[in-house]
């Protein structure tokens, strides 16, 4: 495994993943807190898998899954990493799949307690009573791909939607950026508009919109319930596809109320801990790693389990 896999950064953060939980003790935090993990069924993870594994061929960029194992190891992984609460995102990408995946989030959040209640919706009739039926089964963390489902995040499918997560009070994660793949409705300008329309609306913005990091910092400092998760963002691999501008720690310095942490486990092509030396490497002192890892996805939670 070469440095950009294992994600060594000399002297700066945890250099595995066996010294996490000492990281973050030191940190002074009970935990972390992903709001950005993947728990899928098996038939969908295959898939998902097998389009990373074609991503060589694609774009020249090799994309190892570094946490390819079954459910149980993978559960176990995050408990041994010291994760206390993360999502199991699921995303629909076509009509009629985003009931039957959210049972599947159900289920599976039944079986294993640190796991966030999460659901999806997709633009199709009756998205809005879907939106419905799974905040009152307590839903607490919604995920939205634009890019892969292929749809904009406008469409009139959604509006009821839109209106019932904002008046919830719950975070949605949406993919929405131009990388690491565009798609038609990717980008920042649909994202300002749905702002503008459900300014109430909670988003966190996936891989903080890589590339476009500056435009949706921008969009998170200006809006209060605009957030960015950090999934890839500074990390060797992402940083030779979609480089972190030099500027961009100066940018969130002051963001750390509005910056949860994100890791994209298991789909990652390095270790998990290099996301935190990621993070380390902008130098933005122990209070804003304390933020991000744990303090203000917790807010973020509490805050639909208040309203």
């Amino acid at each position: 495994m070469n440095e950009h896999q294992s994600g060594r950064h000399a002297g700066i953060g945890p250099a595995t993943d066996e010294e996490v939980p000492a990281y973050l003790q030191a940190l002074g935090i009970p935990g972390l807190i992903d709001l950005h993990v993947h728990f899928m069924p098996d038939n969908v993870l295959a898939k998902v898998w097998s389009y990373f594994d074609g991503e060589a061929q694609r774009t020249g960029h090799p994309w190892p899954i570094s946490y390819r194992m079954p459910e149980a190891q993978r559960v176990a992984a995050l408990e041994e990493l010291g994760v206390i609460a993360y999502g199991t995102l699921n995303y629909a990408h076509r009509p009629d799949m985003a009931a039957w995946l959210n049972e599947y989030s159900r289920q599976f959040a039944q079986r294993h307690p640190k796991a966030i209640r999460s659901g999806t919706f997709y633009p199709e009739p009756g998205a809005a009573e879907l939106v419905r039926a799974a905040l009152a089964e307590g839903v607490q963390l919604f995920k939205v791909h634009v890019q892969v489902g292929g749809f904009t995040p406008l469409d009139p499918l959604l509006e009821g939607a839109w209106e019932l997560v904002a008046e919830a009070r719950t975070p949605v994660v949406i993919h929405c950026g131009h990388g690491p793949h565009a798609g038609r409705f990717t980008g920042i300008e649909p994202i300002r508009e749905l702002v503008a329309r459900h300014p109430q609306l909670v988003l966190v913005i996936a891989h903080a919109g890589l590339p476009d990091y500056v435009q949706f910092a921008q969009l998170a400092a200006e809006n209060p319930n605009v957030y960015l998760d950090t999934t890839m963002v500074g990390t060797g691999f992402m940083n030779r596809i979609a480089p972190l501008p030099a500027e961009y720690p100066r940018l969130v310095a002051g963001l750390s109320h509005k910056i949860v942490f994100g890791s994209d486990f298991p789909n990652i092509p390095y270790s998990y801990s290099h996301q935190i030396q990621a993070l380390e490497s902008w130098s933005l002192g122990a209070g804003w790693m304390r933020d991000v890892l744990h303090d203000t996805p917790r807010r973020l939670l509490q805050a639909v389990r208040n309203s």
